[in-house]
């Protein structure tokens, strides 16, 4: 890897990854915030946060922004996640200054002005109802509140629709006081770029950042349960899961070739066997989510209501089957599938800037490459089943979404589960 990391001020580190065979490059600011982070009466601020930080600054307005960044055909972006807030630019090689200048500019010399605030404050709302309106998507918004509720990682990161009506100016500069400083926050870059270069340019350009204060957010806590919600839809759609491991676990490769088996791809057992055999579904597959000190396993299906009564038990069925000896040929075509999508991404500058501000920040290193491929090898079948043992040693978390009169109980899908 040509990988360098270097701290160019006080606690602000900026990590590289030089790929000389391209012609383009993606930069950002990594920030360890996000809707963990915040509390119960401001739950939304911090993507809240991350759409007034292209509302203008002191030296530009909202249009500047984007036309600068988009005059050199290149794009700005922004995300927010649970444990995380990202800002970031791809370019080509020659303005990755420009777009570093941007980035720094936005996240120092941001005005908040009330009048932006207060339309921003209705794009959102409009952002929620738009999520409401996609069931696919909010679906899993249940899921993360009936498996992990009353705390940070349960609640929406959109925020709700009176809260985000309520955020003020001062809540929302508060939260970035509080949260966007060394050393939560870090500089990661791919692609054709030079390490010295920019090094000089990010603490020339950082020197307005005051340190982040010790993070204060709720310890996961996995509790599950169940969260129906009746609605006139065409399909109804289920989330069943359990608690999963956080990103050190020694078992999360484990999982992550378990996922892969049961509903990672159209060979998979899920998409073969509700899919395929059955036409049960149209869309069916298996998810992990890691935190830093917990995480989710899910199986995500959409199907006919009157089809939900067939449904649940083959799902329930197929990821008890998971304890059981996977069969060799499966089990190398999983890690193959996870082993592409490592050495494919290293060719996306994107892929790898994004990763290697995750790593930083979840792991304090870079993990090269082959390393990765090397623990993805090491799984066999019987930590498969070893994994999956585990998995449904916990209390399951169903969410569902539709109508729902022929969905089973929850005491039904739990004792279906149990091994």
């Amino acid at each position: 890897m040509s990988v360098r990391i270097e701290e160019v001020r006080p606690g602000l580190k900026l990590v590289t990854d030089t790929m000389d065979r391209v012609e383009t490059a993606t930069l950002g600011v990594w920030v360890e915030a996000g809707t963990r982070h915040e509390s119960p009466e401001i739950n939304g601020v911090a993507h809240m946060l991350e759409h007034m930080a292209f509302k203008g600054t002191e030296k530009r307005s909202a249009r500047a922004i984007a036309e600068e960044i988009e005059n050199v055909g290149g794009h700005l972006n922004a995300y927010t996640s649970r444990e995380h807030t990202a800002y970031y630019a791809k370019v080509l090689k020659e303005d990755a200054g420009l777009a570093l200048d941007i980035i720094s500019d936005i996240l120092q010399h941001s005005t908040f002005a009330e009048d932006e605030l207060e339309r921003e404050r209705d794009v959102v709302v409009q952002e929620i109802g738009q999520a409401e309106d996609t069931p696919d998507d909010i679906i899993f918004d249940h899921f993360q509140a009936a498996a992990f509720p009353d705390q940070g990682l349960g609640r929406p990161v959109l925020g709700t629709e009176e809260i985000v009506k309520g955020l003020s100016r001062d809540s929302v500069q508060g939260y970035m006081r509080k949260h966007y400083g060394p050393p939560r926050l870090m500089v990661a870059a791919a692609g054709k770029i030079e390490h010295d270069v920019l090094a000089e340019m990010v603490a020339r350009q950082f020197d307005r950042l005051g340190p982040a204060q010790t993070p204060k957010s709720d310890p996961a806590s996995y509790r599950g349960g169940e969260a129906r919600t009746e609605r006139d839809l065409e399909q109804a759609h289920v989330v069943l899961g359990l608690a999963g491991i956080d990103y050190a676990d020694p078992d999360y490769y484990a999982v992550s070739v378990l996922a892969t088996l049961l509903g990672g791809g159209m060979s998979s057992r899920l998409f073969q066997e509700v899919r395929e055999k059955r036409g049960l579904a149209y869309s069916v597959f298996a998810h992990t989510t890691s935190y830093v000190d917990g995480g989710l396993f899910s199986v995500y299906a959409g199907t006919d209501p009157g089809r939900l009564g067939e449904l649940m038990p083959v799902l329930c069925e197929e990821i008890v089957k998971m304890c059981e000896p996977v069969d060799e040929s499966e089990l190398m075509r999983a890690r193959a599938q996870l082993k592409a999508s490592v050495l494919m991404s290293l060719e996306s500058t994107s892929a790898r800037c994004e990763v290697l501000a995750r790593q930083m920040q979840v792991f304090g290193r870079p993990i090269p490459p082959s390393e990765v491929v090397e623990m993805i090898e090491a799984v066999d079948a019987s930590s498969v089943a070893k994994a999956a043992k585990r998995l449904l040693a916990s209390r399951p978390t169903l969410a569902a979404l539709g109508p729902l009169a022929k969905l089973e109980s929850f005491d039904s899908v739990a004792a279906r589960l149990r091994v």
